[in-house]
Formats: C-alpha cells, sequence, structure tokens
C-alpha cells in the first residue's frame, strides 16, 4: 500500500507541506495550473530550494500583491473558489473538509455559527494556495494511506488578527483534541491551523513510523531559521502494509475497593458515565488476608482521566488510583437506522478494510420500544439485528 508518512519533528503547516511534496516528486509546473484554475488575482506561488541547518529543503510561497484589493471570505465563498480548481473530486472533496475543520474550529473559539465564520484576505489566500495545493499534491501522487508522527506545537505566543494568542492558537488546540501532541521546546508557533487541519483530515493514525519500504523522502521549509535546528517537515514516500485500523490513545484508570459497602459502589459507575467516561468494569476479586474485593477499571481520553479519578475518589474509600495510557485499534464504525415492528432501531455497524464486520442493535432503544409495545426487548433487539444483517438500512 503506498503509503506517506508526515515526520512532524519540526512542526507543520500549509506551505512546509507543499513544500515537502514538490520536494517529493510532484512537480511545481502541475501546481502552478492548479493555482491558475483557482483564479484568484493578485496572488502568485514560488517554490525555491533553501538549506536549513544542513538540510536542503524546497521552501513554498505564496506571494500576495499589496496593491489587489482582497475581500473578506466566508466559508461559503472559498468552497466555490474550491470548486472550480482543476483538481481531482477527491482532491475537491479533501480540500472543502480540511477547510470546514477549521472554520468549525474558529466558530467555536469564537462562539459564533460557523456561515458566520470569515477569513482575513491575506490569511484566506494563503490558506486557499497551501490546502488545495497540498490536496493535488498528495492525490497526484498516487497515495492510499497517510500517517502522522504525534505532533510538537512549540510554546509561548503567536501574533494574529485578534491580538496575541498562546501557542497552540486556540483554534489549533481544538483542532488537536483527541490526537498525541506535546509542546516542545522551541519557543514559536510550530504548528499552524492549516498544518493542523491537515494532518488531522489526512492520517490514518498519529504514530512512530511504521515498516515500510521508503522510495521517496521530501523535505519542506519552514519560514523561520530556527538556531539549532532545522525547520523542516519531513516526508517518507513508501511501499507499507495492508491497512490497519486507525488508532487512539486511551487513558485507564484502576483501583481495587476491599472496605466498601457495594450497595454505595452502585453509584460509582453511573457517576463516571455521566461525567464521560468510555467504559467502566467493575469486577469481584479476591485480595489479602482472603478478603473479597470490587476491582474497577475506567477507559477515558486522556484530558479527564484526572476528572475520572476525582469521581473515584469521591464516591470511594480508596487512597490511590493507578493511571497509565494504551494504544488501541479502533475500528471505523458508522451508526445506521432498521425498521422493526415495533418502530426504528440505531445500529452501530463496524468496518474492517472497508468490510462490513460488526453490528449491533442499541439496547436502550430497543428496551424502550418493547416497553412501549408490550414486548420483549430480546425480540426488538433480535428483528433489528436480522434486519442489519441483511442489509435492510434506512436511507434517510
Amino acid at each position: 500500500m503506498k503509503t506517506l508518512y508526515l515526520d512532524c519533528f519540526c512542526g507543520i503547516s500549509g506551505d512546509m507541506t507543499v513544500g515537502a511534496l514538490i520536494d517529493a516528486g510532484v512537480e511545481p509546473a502541475y501546481l502552478q495550473t492548479v493555482a491558475s484554475s483557482l483564479n484568484l488575482d493578485g496572488v502568485k506561488i514560488l517554490a525555491d530550494k533553501v538549506e536549513k541547518h544542513g538540510i536542503q529543503a524546497t521552501q513554498f510561497q505564496v506571494v500576495i500583491d499589496p496593491d489587489t484589493v482582497q475581500p473578506h471570505r466566508h466559508l461559503k465563498h472559498i468552497i466555490a473558489i474550491i470548486q472550480q480548481a482543476d483538481v481531482t473530486d477527491l482532491a475537491k472533496e479533501s480540500s472543502i473538509a480540511v477547510f470546514e475543520k477549521i472554520a468549525q474550529a474558529e466558530a467555536s473559539v469564537h462562539g459564533l455559527p460557523v456561515e458566520k465564520i470569515h477569513f482575513h484576505e491575506v490569511g484566506a489566500l494563503d490558506s486557499i494556495m497551501d490546502i488545495v495545493l497540498s490536496n493535488a499534491a498528495l492525490y497526484s501522487l498516487g497515495i492510499e494511506r497517510v500517517l502522522c508522527s504525534p505532533l510538537v506545537t512549540g510554546t509561548g505566543t503567536v501574533a494574529c488578527d485578534h491580538g496575541v494568542m498562546p501557542v497552540p492558537a486556540p483554534a489549533t488546540a481544538l483542532l488537536l483534541r483527541d490526537i498525541p501532541w506535546s509542546a516542545g521546546d522551541i519557543p514559536c508557533e510550530q504548528v499552524t491551523p492549516t498544518g493542523a487541519a491537515l494532518a488531522v483530515a489526512w492520517a490514518d493514525a498519529f504514530e512512530s513510523m511504521p515498516s515500510m519500504t521508503v522510495h521517496t523522502i521530501g523535505y519542506g521549509a519552514g519560514s523561520r531559521d530556527l538556531p539549532d535546528r532545522s525547520n523542516v517537515l519531513r516526508v517518507f514516500i513508501g511501499e507499507s502494509a495492508d491497512k490497519m485500523p486507525d488508532t487512539e490513545t486511551i487513558a485507564v484508570l484502576e483501583t481495587t475497593v476491599d472496605d466498601m459497602n457495594p450497595e454505595l459502589m452502585a453509584l460509582l459507575t453511573p457517576a463516571l458515565l455521566h461525567d464521560g467516561a468510555r467504559d467502566v468494569l467493575v469486577a469481584p476479586v479476591s485480595v489479602k488476608k482472603g478478603r473479597t474485593a470490587q476491582h474497577v477499571t475506567v477507559l477515558t481520553d486522556p484530558g479527564k482521566a484526572w476528572q475520572m479519578a476525582k469521581i473515584i475518589f469521591t464516591y470511594t474509600t480508596t487512597l490511590g488510583v493507578r493511571v497509565h495510557e494504551e494504544r488501541r485499534w479502533v475500528l471505523k464504525r458508522e451508526l445506521r437506522h432498521v425498521a422493526t415492528p415495533w418502530g426504528r432501531v440505531t445500529v452501530k455497524v463496524g468496518f474492517l478494510e472497508d468490510k462490513e464486520t460488526a453490528v449491533s442493535p442499541e439496547f436502550e432503544e430497543c428496551r424502550t420500544l418493547a416497553e412501549s409495545w408490550d414486548t420483549t426487548a430480546r425480540a426488538v433487539y433480535e428483528a433489528a439485528l436480522a434486519a442489519a444483517i441483511k442489509g435492510e438500512y434506512l436511507h434517510e
């Protein structure tokens, strides 16, 4: 499987991504044709070889004529621009998806609806070029899978249209939810919103480089010159094993309670689930001195680990909670609906290598319908499961 690995040891931005893919073999003339098809006045692109601390890299730049008046653009205007690009439909769809991610993050930061978010003149042009050309380059290379290293965002502050902001910028921080990243030790912005959105939209997983036969290596230069390292994005292109399911980082909390009334323990699980635990397991175990105890395991997002620990301390008599992070494979999943004689039921569908491998009706919906119709939850569940196995999903 032809795989692109983004080695973001010094961060990632839109221009670094385009530069790295040019360095890896994408023809600048092709990207110039794509850029021209966007019909943006007062904008041109440049790609030059530069040296960054002993590494030769390609520096990609979007040059904007300061005398050309550029309007503020909303998401709908940018989508219209992308739709006219001379690229494949997949490249257009991916470009729009990246911009939508940025718009959603900005909307959340500013407390506005997505349709009211506007992209400032210069920033919008930079982002349009970076995002469309990155996707054009990606699909021209025939890449089948993208993997990315954990990101390093940098530290300190960054100046933007709304003033001085912390690094990572608020929109970038939102884009990086649920993926592994660290601040690092460089006092500047290393991951831009565009770079974060590209990585999140493209990458099947954020992990160390997998076993792969590398055919091409490319380096994209960042705009800054750092005193002690090469400010570049490195990409590897080669063949890797068949696509594996996505991975994610999960926090695992554990404790064992042997001195508490089990009736009171029953209050713990709903409290944890209410506050966002992914799953809670409570199992009887035998501990020292022959006593029976209850072993509690909680799965949660890493950012919620301490919140879950406080709930455990509040609802139990334990004096200690163990916590560690694990990587786990997660199948792609979709929520679909089927019809039963008693009403519609949601079904969770899992996919392995794009093949449907698991279906599971939502039990609570089955129970609610059963109570309404004076039948059994088992009857509703089995009817929903049978419809799902036959592929009789509702088209909505």
